[in-house]
């Protein structure tokens, strides 16, 4: 009798004692396609590659359907994956609100605690943490009326995105203490943006582009259409920005956002507890960056100072895109 009730306690004491919890299947689940999101999707595995950790990945994409993520969620668990990780805001509500017996890790987050996904902005919770991608949005506005001052600014957000709904508060109250009016629309899905933007280019100065994953996706609609008009178009997502036209972007390197998360993934199958883990800001410097195009500039008549061309890390010009330091 002892020695099957060794036998029975065997599996949940391997389960308690973690150790490295490797040699299994990691499901990432992202909302939508575009440069900033699939840039974090490749950091993640870059950096579990590069610490030689022994997993195999089932790579999911949403499509912009929150249908579809939770479809998604429903397939990790499932699958039993050891880890599962949702980048942007409604892949990893879906998918912390269908897994709760392994680690959770939400990526490129804006608002984690409005999200629902964290009780407090510094740490995790139960089982579940992550990377945020909280961007500083008046700082953003700030830097754009310095390029061209600006009365009236433009902002198309997706209504059913957590994260744009917040982002959106932070550009309203920032353009209050700016003293700039605001004009905001709202679009259910992508196929919407290019008509939103034909209906506010009327009416403002410069456009202001969050890091909203349903607009992003389709920037490119944003910048032909404000092109048209003369009006710019600046963006919180310089990966993006690199093939578009936009006039400047700054905001976050996501491949790095990745790599962030990749490392907090390695040491939750360590055994750390996404309940011990702080959620992680990206606040460095180095995370920061900067690209200006001086070709939208030129058509636009407008200029940047010498200060924010040295401070610019990618630079457009004459079609060609510079990375400062990069050969």
């Amino acid at each position: 009798m002892k020695k099957l009730l060794v036998l029975a306690l065997l599996p949940a004491m391997a389960f308690a004692g973690c150790g490295k919890k490797q040699d299994g299947v990691i499901g990432i689940s992202k909302i939508v396609s575009h440069p900033a999101l699939d840039a974090v999707e490749k950091g993640i595995q870059d950096e579990l590659k590069e610490q030689n950790v022994k997993v195999t990945f089932d790579l999911q994409n949403a499509n912009g359907e929150v249908s579809t993520a939770a479809s998604i969620a429903a397939k990790f668990k499932a699958e039993n994956v050891v880890l599962a990780i949702g980048i942007a805001t409604p892949t990893a509500q879906a998918i912390a609100n269908t897994i709760k017996d392994v680690p959770v890790v939400f990526s490129a987050v804006t608002d984690p605690v409005s999200a629902g996904l964290v009780k407090k902005a510094d740490m995790g919770y139960k089982n579940v943490t992550g990377v945020s991608d909280l961007t500083p949005v008046k700082a953003q506005i700030q830097f754009l009326s310095k390029v061209k001052p600006i009365k009236k600014l433009g902002l198309i957000y997706s209504s059913h995105e957590d994260n744009a709904v917040a982002l959106a508060k932070l550009a309203q109250q920032a353009c209050r203490e700016l003293n700039i009016e605001i004009v905001e629309t709202t679009i259910a899905n992508s196929a919407e943006v290019k008509q939103a933007a034909q209906a506010i280019i009327p009416r403002v100065d410069a456009i202001y582009v969050s890091t909203d994953n349903t607009v992003i996706s389709a920037i490119a609609a944003i910048c032909d259409v404000a092109a048209k008009a003369n009006i710019p178009v600046m963006s919180a997502d310089p990966s993006s920005a690199e093939t578009n036209g936009v006039l400047a972007a700054w905001g976050f390197d996501y491949y790095k956002i990745g790599r962030a998360t990749g490392r907090m993934v390695k040491d939750l199958l360590d055994g750390k507890k996404p309940s011990d883990t702080a959620v992680r800001y990206m606040t460095d410097p180095s995370d920061i960056d900067l690209l200006i195009n001086k070709d939208v500039a030129r058509k636009l008549g407008l200029s940047f100072s010498p200060d924010i061309e040295k401070m610019a890390g990618k630079i457009v010009e004459n079609g060609v895109l510079v990375k400062k330091g990069v050969k």
